[in-house]
This record gives structure tokens, C-alpha cells and sequence, in this order.
């Protein structure tokens, strides 16, 4: 009995000493590259603060893909803010609501247009320190992972665009 534990203690430690070796650090260093996704373009993104203070914000932007697959948004993150989510403005009977949207596809060789009145993004717990003529960080994650980042210009309230 005693022989069989030993044979695998002793293993054990064979395999351990051996993948301890492989682990030794490379004299040259590792380049790595941001998260990206090809044949993505976004353009005329803008965040538009909302008129009283502590309520949601919107944030627009257009968003062209030209790929091999179709794109799918799958969340959405804004800097100085505690939340995002994507929704879409939905009559029905009569009444206009918002619908929270958990992914958004875009098909190879489309332009999908967040927008006021369409499919847009409300911002949620906006940091103070997010004025007017400055501009925030915007970055999307896609379902694979995969994610873009860009600037958005901030308006004011009622500002026109």
C-alpha cells in the first residue's frame, strides 16, 4: 500500500518541479494590444446632459460596421457615470415607452444610428464633474468580448444636434 502512494507523492512532484521550470520570465518584453473591433466606425457620438439635474442623460452616436460576421452590442460604459443601458423608443396603442435593449446587432456593410426618438442610450448617476463643451470616454462591449472606445461630446441640455 505504501508503494503506490509514494509512486504518485513522488510524480506529484516530478510534474510540479517540471512545470515550475517553464514559468521563468522572458528577457524580451510582451507586446499586447488593446481590445478592438475590426471594421467598426463610430462617428457624431454626443451626450446630451439632461435638463434637471440627478436625472438620466442621453448619449447618441452613429455606429457603421463593415466585417465578416455581424456586430452585437452588448453593453455599453461611460466614464463619470454609474450606469448605461441601451434602450429603444417604442410606440404601441397609442403610447411611446422605453424599452431597455440587451444587445444591439449591426449587419455587415450597415450604419446604425443611435438617436433621439430611436434606439439611444440613457445614462444614469452622471458625475458633477461632467460639464457642458467637455467630452467623456465612451467604450462598448461587443458579445465576443471584443470592444471600441471613443470620445463624446457633451451638450447642454437643449443644445442643438
Amino acid at each position: 500500500m505504501k508503494f503506490p502512494i509514494f509512486t504518485c507523492a513522488a510524480l506529484g512532484l516530478a510534474a510540479l518541479g517540471l512545470s515550475a521550470c517553464g514559468q521563468q520570465e522572458s528577457a524580451e518584453p510582451v507586446e499586447t494590444t488593446p481590445d478592438g473591433m475590426p471594421g467598426v466606425t463610430v462617428s457624431d457620438a454626443r451626450l446630451v446632459l439632461p435638463a434637471v439635474s440627478g436625472n438620466p442623460a442621453a448619449l447618441y452616436f452613429d455606429i457603421s460596421y463593415e466585417g465578416d460576421d455581424i456586430a452585437m452590442i452588448r453593453g455599453v460604459h461611460v466614464d463619470g457615470a454609474e450606469n448605461a443601458m441601451m434602450h429603444a423608443t417604442v410606440e404601441s396603442q397609442g403610447q411611446t415607452y422605453m424599452e431597455e435593449l440587451l444587445q444591439v446587432k449591426i449587419e455587415n456593410g450597415e450604419t446604425k444610428k443611435f438617436e433621439r426618438g430611436g434606439d439611444h442610450v440613457m445614462v444614469m448617476g452622471l458625475a458633477d464633474t461632467v460639464k457642458a463643451g467637455g467630452t467623456v470616454e465612451v467604450t462598448l462591449t461587443f458579445i465576443r468580448g471584443d470592444k471600441v472606445s471613443f470620445p463624446a461630446e457633451v451638450l447642454a441640455a437643449g443644445d442643438a444636434r
